[in-house]
């Protein structure tokens, strides 16, 4: 066997070893939640609480044809069986491994180009990166829904034009930002290149490993490759209304998912207040050193429904069933599904 199939073979191994350790610290860090949700389960109506494994498989649904969509932008097609499949196991990357969302772009990049499909690791990454920004502006429009809904109640004060504000430019920045950085091979070789340069470094510094890991020649041919095929997307951006409604489809369920646990409770809350709620949960989340953003997220969510009117009696056993029982459905198919890519690699290799 070869030094490098040895290092592919121990690297594998390795990151079996750390997802299932963070699968066991997840549980864990849950462990008080979890205790919660089960002595609520008494108060709350079965069926209604069911409502969410049909949403959630509709939120792959989306998530799996946006991806397909956006790859027939850039001429490639791929089985929808295969990107819903992709969808979970990024899901439960993300939720391992809190990273802003840069570790599932980086495993998306890696599982997508080594497939049969002959996908370059700039195209995939490429596709992650407009799946984010997508998902970002489609949130915008329920965004407006929801504080609509909330003027409708007069539940509109200044806090939450404040925070409605404060999350619509921070939205509008990022995906401005995004589309500025990928728009000229210049800019996108100076960014990603810095990044590059910038890993190298920690890596260097803290495996003592060669101040290029990363090679620099290669990771420009990548970054070559990313801007050719924004240039595809741009050219063909009429293509780009299915995975917008796809996105603002994955963006609904998510919200509606959430819903229907206040319902499961017999609570009917105003949707506005559950949008606005969810959406500063999740960026919060993002930036959490912990699996899932736990902690953050659930005070974040019951403090922002406070502010929109929604007693934190209500929303605190509603959000810790929600996020319990959403990890339940979710993570163990993804778990399966991660497994089964990482054992058919270890096949190939």
């Amino acid at each position: 066997m070869s030094e490098k199939s040895i290092l592919r073979k121990n690297w594998k191994l390795l990151l079996n070893v750390i997802s299932i350790a963070a699968l066991v610290l997840l549980v864990y860090i849950t462990r008080h939640q979890i205790g919660s949700t089960i002595e609520n389960l008494a108060n709350i109506n079965g069926w209604a609480l069911l409502l969410i494994i049909p949403i959630e498989v509709i939120n792959y649904h989306a998530q799996a044809k946006m991806y397909q969509k956006l790859f027939l932008v850039v001429g490639n097609k791929f089985k929808y069986r295969y990107l819903y499949a992709a969808s979970l196991e990024l899901n439960l990357v993300n939720h391992l491994f809190p990273s802003g969302g840069v570790t599932g772009i980086s495993y998306f990049g890696v599982k997508i180009s080594g497939s049969k499909n002959n996908v370059s690791g700039g195209k995939a990454t490429l596709i992650q990166l407009m799946k984010v920004v997508l998902v970002l502006i489609s949130f915008e429009v329920l965004l407006i829904i929801g504080v609509f809904s909330l003027a409708i109640v007069g539940r509109v004060n200044e806090l939450i034009i404040l925070v409605s504000t404060a999350l619509s430019t921070l939205l509008v920045v990022l995906t401005i930002l995004a589309g500025y950085v990928v728009g000229s091979r210049q800019r996108i070789n100076n960014f990603f290149g810095s990044l590059t340069k910038g890993l190298n470094w920690l890596i260097h510094k803290t495996l003592r490993k060669n101040p290029e890991t990363i090679n620099m020649i290669r990771a420009r041919v990548i970054f070559d490759d990313f801007h050719n095929n924004y240039q595809q997307i741009v050219k063909h951006w009429r293509q780009l209304g299915q995975p917008f409604f796809y996105a603002l489809l994955a963006n609904f369920t998510e919200i509606m998912a959430v819903y229907v646990v206040f319902l499961a409770f017999g609570e009917v809350v105003n949707i506005g207040a559950v949008i606005l709620a969810y959406g500063v949960a999740n960026f919060a989340g993002l930036v959490s050193v912990l699996p899932g953003g736990v902690g953050i997220y659930e005070a974040l969510m019951v403090a922002v429904l406070a502010v929109a009117g929604v007693p934190a009696k209500v929303s605190i056993p509603a959000i810790i069933m929600y996020r319990v029982v959403n990890t339940i459905i979710q993570l163990p198919p993804g778990y399966y599904f991660y497994h089964r890519s990482l054992n058919s690699a270890r096949t190939n290799s």
